[in-house]
């Protein structure tokens, strides 16, 4: 324990010392978002990371394939499937123009949006809420005269902070879940307040606190339209809706493995005589699946050599205990926001111990990434979509509001852990 941090690599072999250097480069990846000159995202590294740590240990593609938690790919694969569905039946926008077209204040509207955006991420991937939302709340904006960037950005920071709920609301969440066996009703009994009164703080923090002159904007007719969407469909709608309700049900009054149930929903869905099979799949995000076996079995091979452990219990014998919550705290709030909070919690998640130390990383891993516009997916699919639309925004217009009600989100779940 009284080691150098520089000392922990001092007497492993070269198979050992290739891993390392593997696991840097793979997070490094993480960090940048790919690599520098080569044509490659965070999912094709963590890919050829996987590949690279099998050769250097050898060992088969059967036992590589055991690292992955394969109830955590089945559970968020079949929630990729219902998401899909709700999507291709047009759900997320007919919700988000019903509330846009009800006659409230600035203020009003700005509530309606967040507990929408909130409530359809707890259930819903947040990502997809963002991507089917974002291009009608812009042109609500533009139609109005009002200035965009506080309900654009206030959409992405509710859609985090309401995925936060469940443990179904994101990918993090899910892998947490599955892996720490948690228990659906009891994390909800946990996360609900917190998150209720940081989509509140969220709220009160865009209605009333001046963000600065807002930008010239021009109305636009009434008519404009020039959407991408898919129309309204009732039946496939309440047949995604039904789905979901059903799954929700389950997960609070049963036993059943959470995605046994789900895939078994999903498999409901895709018996369609409507929509194809192949249209459903196509919106599955296949890359967000190969992120994660990518980094199951990196992480692994870590794992195994040992210095991830001699590390924990380096600083442990210094006094920081990663189970301690102010250490959890701070450690999933920096790694959130350095590589992503999906390769941040599969860094935490073999030293933590407990339902309690869990359920903070879910909380904590999930606001920190309204933090920085790159610290969520979410945050970039609007900044993405927005530009579309002929609205900018940039890092500091995210961080004007994202810094704000990180902070205050995270002082709430630290007060409420207290």
């Amino acid at each position: 324990m009284s080691a150098l941090p520089a000392d922990l690599l001092a007497g492993r072999d070269w198979r050992d010392l290739g891993i390392v250097a593997v696991f840097a480069v793979v997070y490094l990846g993480m960090f940048l978002g790919g690599l520098p000159r080569l044509k490659l995202d965070r999912s094709g590294v963590a890919l050829l990371g996987a590949i690279a740590v099998i050769a250097f240990t050898g060992e088969s593609v059967a036992d590589a394939a055991r690292a992955v938690d394969l109830p955590t790919l089945v559970l968020l694969f079949a929630f990729m499937v219902v998401s899909a569905q709700m999507r291709l039946g047009g759900f997320y926008t007919a919700v988000t123009r019903r509330v846009a077209a009800l006659p409230l204040s600035r203020a009003g509207l700005l509530a309606a949006l967040i507990v929408v955006a909130g409530a359809l991420s707890a259930v819903f991937s947040n990502d997809v809420v963002c991507l089917a939302m974002t291009p009608v709340v812009a042109r609500l904006c533009l139609r109005r005269g009002l200035d965009p960037l506080p309900f654009l950005v206030g959409l992405a920071c509710a859609a985090n902070i309401g995925s936060a709920a469940t443990l179904i609301g994101n990918p993090q969440n899910m892998l947490i879940g599955s892996v720490m066996q948690l228990h659906f009703a009891d994390y909800l009994r946990q996360a609900l307040p917190p998150v209720a009164l940081g989509l509140a703080f969220l709220w009160a923090w865009l209605a009333f606190v001046p963000a600065g002159t807002a930008p010239a904007i021009a109305p636009l007719p009434a008519a404009a339209s020039d959407d991408d969407e898919p129309p309204f469909d009732a039946w496939q709608s309440a047949k995604g809706l039904g789905v979901a309700l059903l799954l929700l049900a389950v997960f609070l009054f049963t036993d059943w493995p959470r995605e046994v149930a789900a895939l078994v929903g999903a498999g409901v869905l895709l018996l369609s005589r409507r929509l194809h099979s192949a249209e459903v799949m196509g919106h599955v995000d296949w890359q967000l699946l190969l992120l994660f076996i990518g980094l199951f079995v990196v992480n692994h091979a870590f794992e195994g050599t040992g210095l991830s452990a001699d590390a924990v219990a380096w600083l442990a014998g210094r006094g920081v205990h990663l189970g301690e919550p102010g250490v959890l705290l701070v450690a999933g709030v920096a790694l959130s926001n350095l590589v992503s909070n999906v390769p941040a919690v599969m860094l935490l998640l073999p030293h933590l111990q407990g339902a309690q130390a869990a359920t903070l990383l879910a909380l904590v891993s999930t606001l920190a990434g309204n933090l920085l516009l790159v610290g969520s997916i979410a945050n970039l699919i609007v900044a993405d979509l927005a530009r579309k639309q002929g609205i900018d925004i940039g890092w500091r217009q995210h961080a004007r509001i994202g810094l704000p009600v990180t902070i205050g989100t995270l002082a709430i779940v630290w007060a409420w852990w207290l």
